[in-house]
């Protein structure tokens, strides 16, 4: 099946409506090949007839769409200055400011395959001494789907869990029954302690039914979207918060650059922004 130019422009004006995503022609041969996979699967012979099956189908095939567009590259404790930062000093701040029996809410997105919101569990668990008078709630979300699934089995190879103290390995996770050595499961205790949620962040709606939060780790998904998207994005991440929340971005993204909404938080282990 041949794509133009034109096609892909087509494509990736249409993704970007539906999900703030914006490709680059760089990405051309990526978005290309994926869009020629699922043209076959469907049985299209051309771009125009798949074209119309993502538009004006009644089925998940947008939704089939980006689970392929989407990248979901992470492992347990990425960037862990971050969370260092959240047991020595966000989660201190935060519950100072709340009244006793309320609930401290802590937001992952994208959250790809799981690793960050169990390694956001397993630090609070371990290290912050607070979690013993405070009810944490942590949600992930992600716009695939299929990342999704495979968050809630929480199956993981070594890979995923180098950086995993070898204590924490023998305590929270167990070999895999009937598998290769090399891949684990997390407990269930851990599992059932994050709730996985599809959620688009370009949709004000999606994230405004999530209620409000006080910490949000948004790591790497801005570099996705143009500047529009980018503010528009920023907006919602403020309305998420509550007065005086966090948000977390990945190592090489500034909200300094995207919104004035937020101020920056140097704290000894990280900088962060706050609302």
């Amino acid at each position: 099946m041949e794509i133009t130019k034109e096609d892909f422009l087509r494509f990736r004006d249409y993704f970007y409506r539906k999900t703030g995503i914006y490709f680059e022609e760089s990405k051309r041969y990526f978005v290309d090949k994926r869009l020629e996979e699922r043209a076959k699967i469907k049985g299209c012979a051309d771009f125009r007839s798949y074209f119309n099956l993502l538009r004006f189908d009644r089925t998940d095939e947008l939704q089939a769409v980006i689970n392929l567009m989407t990248v979901n590259e992470t492992y347990f404790f990425r960037e862990s200055y971050q969370l260092d930062c959240l047991v020595n000093s966000m989660m201190n701040e935060v519950a100072w400011q709340k009244r006793p029996g309320q609930r401290i809410r802590i937001w992952s997105l994208p959250c790809s395959t799981g690793e960050e919101p169990y390694s956001i569990a397993l630090s609070l668990l371990e290290r912050w001494k607070g979690l013993a008078d405070w009810d944490v709630e942590i949600l992930a979300s992600d716009i695939d789907t299929q990342v999704l699934n495979r968050s809630r089995e929480g199956i993981y190879d070594k890979r995923s869990l180098q950086h995993v103290p070898e204590q924490w390995l023998k305590k929270y996770f167990r070999p895999v029954a009937g598998g290769s050595s090399s891949r684990y499961q997390l407990i269930e205790d851990i599992r059932e302690s994050v709730g996985f949620s599809r959620v688009n962040l370009y949709s004000a709606s999606e994230v405004a039914a999530l209620g409000k939060m006080d910490v949000v780790f948004c790591r790497n998904l801005l570099i996705y979207f143009d500047d529009l998207s980018r503010r528009q994005a920023a907006e919602r991440l403020f309305d998420a918060l509550n007065p005086g929340g966090f948000i977390c971005l990945g190592h090489s993204e500034s909200m300094s650059r995207i919104s004035p909404l937020f101020k920056v938080r140097k704290f000894p282990d990280a900088l962060v922004y706050q609302k």
